[in-house]
């Protein structure tokens, strides 16, 4: 099947996200870019979904609008049983803080902040209380508790996108979004802070869209979308043979 709808699994209504006919243009030097063109995408709660295509596809601008960071010019964005589209910057973040996860090739982590900070530092901002605790028990959970108060510069790559990962799971997200978070990292790491990522969903049942360009990566996702000059044009078989029955 080719086409710029992929749905697997329940209606909309049940999805963890829910994409409708979203088109995302940019101005820039230029003029006005194209970057998203009718993306339709529904992606059930608990599911993997590994997202890939050439660079410049729109891999990273879906991912931005799903997390809010971008609006689309066009369509419905719908997550964690809310509608987005229209919300204000206060009430979109505030969406971040209680239901999103990202993690992004660029560890983005503060310099001037340990380890334990960095982690804490989103339920800080939501107000918890037991911030700092909570935050030791997700960087041990992430194999740190030895790391606490090492600062990002005393920390390897691996370590750093650990780090990363405990900071957007301490709040236990419904949905994680993780762009490219293999890409500074050696063969042997980036394989370490996979299988973790994937034990994280595992033990918490978040909702995974992965970006990569690792085909092998992507396959350990239960469904695969492939993005392609802002449209989506291909899934992967599984979907496909989900999307057949449900037609039947």
């Amino acid at each position: 099947m080719t086409g710029s709808q992929v749905h697997q699994g329940g209606a909309p209504s049940d999805a963890a996200v829910v994409l409708e006919k979203v088109d995302l243009r940019l101005t820039g030097a230029g003029g006005e870019v194209n970057i998203l063109r009718g993306i339709d995408l529904v992606v059930d709660r608990g599911e993997t979904v590994g997202v890939i295509g050439p660079s410049g596809s729109g891999k990273t601008s879906m991912l931005m609008v799903i997390a809010g960071l971008e609006r689309a010019t066009a369509g419905t964005v719908r997550a964690a049983g809310m509608d987005i589209t229209g919300l204000d910057e206060d009430r979109l973040a505030r969406y971040r803080r209680d239901h999103v996860g990202i993690v992004f090739q660029h560890f983005h982590l503060v310099p001037t902040m340990t380890a334990l900070e960095n982690v804490a530092l989103p339920l800080e901002f939501a107000g918890t209380g037991d911030a700092s605790a909570r935050a030791r028990v997700q960087l041990e959970a992430v194999g740190l508790g030895h790391r606490l108060s090492h600062y990002p510069s005393q920390l390897s790559g691996g370590e750093q996108q650990r780090v990363a990962l405990a900071r957007a799971f301490v709040t236990e997200p419904a949905i994680l979004l993780a762009d490219e978070p293999t890409g500074n990292l050696d063969g042997a790491t980036g394989r370490g802070v996979v299988d973790l990522l994937f034990e994280l969903h595992e033990r918490r049942g978040t909702t995974l869209i992965l970006i990569t360009h690792e085909r092998d990566l992507a396959s350990r996702c239960r469904r695969i979308v492939h993005l392609e000059d802002g449209r989506i044009t291909d899934h992967d078989a599984a979907a496909t043979i989900t999307s057949s029955v449900a037609g039947e």
